[in-house]
């Protein structure tokens, strides 16, 4: 196959899949650009939908775009190339987190085991409670092999695992619940009353749990009501995805870890929600680490099991994600 560029339509189909991507407070903090001869995107971090308070050193901005640019690679699989991934290139563009060649055909069995384009669309949050049903050991070892594919290590918990990063995560929400600042930042992102293209509408809030086991975030700080809370799992499975280093290209690689886990779950008929307050503060961050396991750093901590499906979150347009100003003229676009 010879060379040839992306016409407009497909570039629009990589930024759409990319822009259904999972982010803090559904912040979407993303920009897409072709790449100068239009065979391949550059994807870029967007500090203007930084969430600064609660992401500071901007790890969950990265995760997120990670996130985006692993839904970028599913979808260039679709239209039949290969995607070759650079993080980071050292090159004079500021915010460029990654570039994507897709010069190659795609090769002729998935890379990925299966064929994930699919869930990219059904893949949700689901804040509300799970059934006690395990998840088959033969489907964890392949979100394993799937994380570590990557670059990540993802690690199921045992009882008492769960039961030391539940307490870190209760103490992490209740110090955020009292953190004025903090709370103020979250609240900007809720979308309660008016449609909108991103943040956090009323109705994916989720509930509270009744029996207060599972400490699911507040995004509003105000009590939840007894009517609206529920009972969730006695004992959640949770699993801490880990990276080896504390850079942003290990963000990157956790966010790529996080999403293609996250689909290859939703293909199978899991649910997924982020427990997130507790890498928001340095000590209990530290505290997730399971010292038996070695070093590394705690990135993410999954809620995985069977359950109801999450809502679509609202999406920016294609056209806000990406710019195509300096898109050459292609055939076919």
């Amino acid at each position: 196959m010879s060379e040839q560029a992306l016409t407009t339509e497909q570039l629009r189909f990589l930024a759409a899949a990319a822009g259904a991507a999972p982010s803090l407070h559904n912040s979407q903090p993303w920009r897409l650009r072709p790449a100068p001869d239009s065979l391949g995107m550059r994807v870029y971090t967007d500090p203007s939908r930084a969430v600064p308070l609660t992401d500071p050193d901007g790890r969950a901005l990265h995760i997120s775009v990670g996130a985006a640019l692993f839904n970028l690679r599913v979808a260039a699989l679709r239209l039949g190339r290969d995607p070759e991934v650079r993080l980071l290139p050292e090159d004079d563009d500021p915010g460029l987190a990654a570039t994507v060649r897709v010069s190659r055909p795609a090769p002729a069995s998935p890379p990925f085991g299966r064929d994930l384009f699919e869930a990219v669309a059904q893949r949700h949050s689901s804040r509300r409670p799970y059934t006690n049903r395990d998840i088959p050991e033969a489907l964890f070892g392949d979100l394993l092999t799937a994380a570590l594919d990557e670059g990540a290590a993802l690690s199921l918990l045992e009882e008492a695992g769960v039961r030391r990063v539940l307490a870190l995560t209760h103490d992490a929400e209740r110090r955020t619940g009292t953190d004025l600042a903090r709370m103020a930042e979250t609240r900007a992102w809720l979308r309660l009353e008016e449609p909108s293209v991103d943040g956090i509408p009323e109705f994916a809030l989720g509930s509270q749990d009744h029996d207060a086991r599972v400490p699911m975030r507040n995004f509003t700080g105000r009590p939840s009501p007894t009517e609206a809370s529920q009972r969730f799992e006695a004992l959640p499975q949770l699993a801490t995805l880990t990276t080896h280093g504390d850079l942003p290209a290990d963000w990157l690689r956790a966010g790529q870890a996080m999403e293609r886990v996250w689909l290859l779950a939703t293909a199978h008929g899991v649910r997924l929600s982020v427990l997130h307050q507790a890498v928001e503060w340095p000590d209990t961050r530290w505290g997730l680490r399971d010292p038996a396991e070695g070093p590394g750093h705690v990135q993410l901590v999954l809620r995985l099991g069977y359950g109801p499906p999450g809502p679509a979150t609202p999406r920016r347009q294609v056209d806000e994600i990406l710019d195509l100003s300096d898109q050459r003229p292609t055939v076919g676009s």
